[in-house]
């Protein structure tokens, strides 16, 4: 359950706090008051897109934070398998910081990816948006949401067929490979050869391409390097250190003071002496190989050239070989090789079939419960006389879910046969028939927060009150935060809060509060009324809110 939301920063929303309760949360307010602009935010919390836009004007970041409370075993074991530890308490936090150049996601103070965030609040809440009833209009979304029908009887099965169907892809990826005429085949297993060959000859070793490049470099620079160490032996004067040695030493016997600089001149001396004799001796070992040079450039010659075929390191052309050698023994063996794919693929495909035909029928049996059900929740939301039926069609090749295709038909008129649901269904229509999905799955699902912002579009009078109901009926299994215009649906709200809009110091500022009886009630009139407020509606909305505790 969401306990509490706390938003900083975010658009209009300069700082705003909402603890939430059980059963059905309520949001109203004046459009444009910010009311998606909060549900934006959990959005944003979940994962959703943040541009740098959203921080409020003059802050420097903006900040999002969920509270929720993981009441079910289940659901904590779900998270203890994504590596999320929850504790003792039962809580836990996420939390999103936007900044203008990126944004940092966090559960309980850990810094998590944006795949994982989805995985963990996928347990946790689900937000039906404006527009989402328009995914009914997506065939592969009916089968999604028949799926999760009858998730405990399909879920294993799904599982094994997204298996299978790897595997299934993988060996014909490996036959297609496999495809071509006897002389290409025998092209390529003489070229693979050549370059099997060419590896092996070259016998490349870790490291020595570092030792050639540093032995090529001092070889071409041989006579560059004799002419600079040259001047340098010259520049050594030895001759007139050591008479500079014995001049000190000599003057060290008149005065004791003395002896501390000769000492400095010996070692002066020792060092250059030195110095001297490592320079000779390295200009006599220097001596210019044509021949070794030669050598040394071809051998770097063909390093680099397998290395810009095969990749610019001796793990990565070994590799290569490797992969050579293995493509060889399969041109070599072509026949027996493509013989045993074939029987491979043949029992992948048996198994494959075995299992999308138990999927399959799963789904045809739930398929029927599910448009009964369906039939059953549309009548409550004032469908008067509506046909609802769901197909489960096969289609001619396998997917990773399977072999099926599904598809709502819906028919709303009497005597009028069940069509497509795209192709006849308005847009308060695919609203209501959303929330129908949603209170069947109520008892199948485990999400324990439904979101539902502005469910009540395109809706008004009888089915208004419909859909009041059905939400309230969802909220005694489910936590429901919804946002709405309609008094009807308002008026059930076990928890009422009131956005407003107002302009504080320059600056426009959303406020969010938790509505007592008495300000629901006026709430309600206003959403009843409008601008003007008579007694008569004040009474009204008294009387709406009377009946709806009435119903609870």
């Amino acid at each position: 359950m969401l306990l509490e939301l706390q938003v900083k920063n975010l658009a209009l929303i300069e700082q705003a706090r909402i603890e939430f309760g059980e059963g059905l949360n309520i949001l109203t307010g004046e459009t444009g008051a910010g009311k998606s602009i909060l549900i934006g935010s959990v959005n944003m919390a979940l994962g959703g897109k943040a541009s740098r836009e959203s921080i409020r004007q003059g802050a420097e970041s903006a900040y999002i934070e969920l509270l929720f409370s993981v009441d079910s075993e289940e659901q904590r074991q779900a998270l203890r398998e994504l590596d999320i530890t929850v504790p003792e308490d039962n809580t836990l936090i996420l939390s999103r910081r936007i900044l203008p150049s990126r944004s940092v996601s966090r559960i309980n103070d850990e810094t998590v990816t944006a795949v994982k965030l989805k995985q963990v609040t996928s347990l946790l809440i689900d937000i039906h948006g404006q527009h989402e009833h328009q995914s009914l209009l997506n065939l592969h979304k009916h089968l999604e949401i028949l799926d999760a029908y009858c998730r405990a009887e399909a879920e294993p099965l799904k599982e094994k067929t997204a298996a299978e169907y790897r595997q299934y892809q993988a060996v014909k990826e490996k036959l297609s490979s496999m495809e071509g005429g006897l002389e290409e085949r025998l092209r390529e297993a003489d070229f693979c050869r050549f370059e099997i060959q060419s590896i092996e000859e070259a016998a490349l070793r870790e490291g020595e391409e570092e030792e050639l490049t540093a032995r090529y470099r001092k070889l071409s620079h041989a006579r560059r390097i004799a002419e600079e160490l040259s001047e340098a032996y010259q520049a050594l004067d030895t001759d007139g250190l050591s008479r500079a040695v014995r001049a000190v030493d000599q003057a060290s016997g008149y005065d004791e003071e003395l002896k501390g600089i000769r000492d400095q001149a010996y070692d002066v001396e020792a060092l250059v002496h030195e110095l001297s004799h490592a320079i000779q001796a390295y200009m006599d070992d220097c001596v210019f190989d044509p021949e070794e040079f030669r050598q040394i450039e071809e051998r770097l010659d063909t390093i680099h050239s397998l290395q810009s075929r095969y990749g610019n390191s001796v793990e990565s052309v070994n590799q290569a070989l490797e992969e050579k050698k293995r493509r060889l023994e399969e041109l070599e063996n072509f026949d027996q090789i493509r013989r045993s794919l074939e029987e491979e693929k043949e029992q992948i495909e048996g198994r494959l079939k075995e299992t999308c035909g138990r999927l399959s029928q799963i789904r045809s049996q739930a398929a029927a419960r599910l448009a009964e059900e369906m039939r059953e929740s549309l009548l409550d939301l004032n469908f008067l006389d509506v046909q609802f039926v769901m197909e489960v069609r096969r289609l001619n090749h396998f997917t990773a879910e399977g072999w099926d295709e599904a598809e709502f038909l819906i028919s709303t008129n009497p005597g009028e046969p069940v069509k497509p649901l795209r192709a006849v269904a308005s847009g308060g229509e695919l609203s209501r028939i959303m929330l129908a999905i949603k209170t069947v799955l109520a008892d199948t699902d485990q999400i324990p927060t439904l979101i539902f912002d502005e469910i009540d579009t395109g809706i008004s009078g009888r089915t208004a009150q419909k859909v009041s109901e059905k939400l309230k009926e969802i909220s005694r299994s489910h936590q429901v935060i919804c946002i709405t215009h309609l008094p009807q649906i308002a008026s059930m709200a076990d928890c009422h809060f009131e956005i407003e809009k107002s302009v504080r110091e320059g600056m426009t500022v959303t406020q969010i509060s938790r509505l007592s009886r008495e300000d629901s009630i006026r709430e309600l009139a206003r959403l009843l009324g409008g601008v003007q407020i008579t007694d008569a509606v004040l009474q009204n909305a008294r009387e709406m809110k009377e009946l709806a505790e009435g119903s609870k």
